[in-house]
């Protein structure tokens, strides 16, 4: 493919681009081709302004079928990609809510796959502000729809953007207003040069999620091996196994990001982009707060006190429950066991009230709810092989109240015992 330079945005001097064209194709939900044509005709003023007009139906359950069958009288071959582009507009309003600047997320264009793959709003945003307080110019290698590219603008970073996927380019220069440095690109040939490099390896595939590291699409391993001498981030899945990136030759930090009490992803930063040594870090974007392996982790081991917390996931998840615990003045019930104790909650953390402990046995917890009139029952279970769902229906409840249990395992081997903490939920 022919290269050629390209205005650079401010700060991007010297960065190499490929030239890119509009051919490619990309599925739909539905299993039709959403190819170039489409996107140009999308694009258009009577693509627009056909948009508009699918955009006043209501498109759910009870009239899909009526909506869709006028769609396609008024607009005939075109109304599939008018129908799906008006829902999948509409999935799009809050998972991307506040990324869209010139051109609202409204307006944008997407594939199902796209947008399941595309980076939620607080994720990106949290992302690009780290990027500009580094002060790099970042090439987005497999930027799709634009996504992280609208964040980073919004925080006034330079950057350019490439795609293999030529359909997601048109798309992509669609939703950046025409304005963005585009370019058709294998992430794993570079084509830029001081830089760092932003990648999300396509972890979907067939509607299917890709867990494994060596099914990444580009693949992990070869990713690294790619930009080893240069700054990097990688997006991943939250649950991806870090003693193998690490096998990998990976030796940065690696951040594990929560939002509303869901893990949303794992963060590879290379060494020159970690902050102050940091190897592990735990991100919790709606309470804005941050855990990393370098803040102290005395944590003592004690019997519960008057509240039980569950840390969130991504504290969890990054292994790094004793610094949270020493951060708040909390403790752990086991040395092995996420679920910590103290005897004030933590800010705006949603904690559980210790009304009653006892060895955990079927009938003696079903007593106990009894006597507390337990009408509803929250189960969380940690060390402890027991079904939520199963347990509740065996509780029989019959009461009028909102409690909440916590199964655990108090103890290793033969010491080791599963303990029932009835509580009052804080909210």
């Amino acid at each position: 493919m022919a290269r050629r330079q390209r205005h650079a945005p401010p700060g991007a001097e010297g960065l190499v681009l490929q030239r890119d064209d509009h051919r490619g194709q990309a599925l739909l939900s539905d299993g039709l081709t959403f190819g170039a044509g489409d996107v140009r005709y999308l694009r258009s003023e009577s693509g627009a302004a056909a948009l508009a007009e699918v955009a006043e139906l209501e498109l759910t359950d009870a009239t899909r079928v009526a909506d869709i069958a006028a769609a396609r009288a008024r607009f005939g071959d075109r109304a599939a990609v008018l129908v799906e582009t008006t829902l999948l507009r509409r999935r799009a309003a809050e998972k991307l809510s506040g990324v869209g600047s010139e051109i609202p997320v409204s307006e944008w264009l997407f594939t199902d796959e796209a947008l399941q793959q595309a980076t939620a709003a607080p994720v990106a945003m949290h992302r690009a502000r780290r990027l500009a307080e580094a002060g790099v110019v970042v090439h987005d290698a497999t930027c799709s729809i634009g996504t992280e590219l609208a964040a980073l603008r919004r925080f006034g970073v330079p950057a350019v953007g490439s795609d293999i996927d030529a359909v997601r380019l048109a798309m992509a220069r669609h939703n950046l207003g025409g304005v963005a440095h585009l370019c058709r690109a294998d992430a794993l040939f570079p084509v830029t040069r001081d830089a760092a490099v932003l990648v999300d390896p396509a972890r979907r595939g067939g509607g299917r999620r890709r867990f494994r590291i060596d099914d990444y699409r580009p693949g992990l391993g070869a990713l690294i091996d790619t930009y080893q001498n240069r700054d990097l981030v990688v997006e991943c899945s939250p649950g991806i196994d870090f003693d193998e990136v690490r096998r990998l030759g990976f030796d940065g930090e690696i951040e594990v990001t929560s939002y509303r009490g869901a893990v949303r992803e794992a963060c590879l930063w290379s060494r020159a982009l970690a902050q102050g040594g940091v190897r592990r870090r735990a991100s919790v974007l709606d309470r804005g707060e941050q855990i990393t392996d370098t803040d102290p982790d005395d944590c003592p081991v004690r019997p519960a006190g008057r509240w039980i917390v569950d840390p969130d996931g991504a504290v969890v998840r990054a292994g790094l429950v004793r610094h949270y615990a020493a951060r708040h003045g909390l403790w752990q019930l086991d040395p092995d066991i996420a679920y910590l104790s103290g005897d004030a909650l933590p800010p705006a953390v949603r904690g559980f009230e210790v009304l009653e402990r006892l060895a955990f046995d079927e009938r003696r917890l079903r007593q106990a709810l009894s006597a507390l009139d337990c009408g509803t029952l929250e189960v969380l279970v940690r060390g402890v092989r027991v079904d939520p769902d199963s347990l509740r229906r065996r509780m029989r409840l019959r009461g009028s109240r909102p409690l909440s249990v916590v199964i655990t395992r108090i103890g290793s081997g033969a010491a080791g015992r599963a303990a029932a903490f009835v509580c009052r939920p804080s909210r």
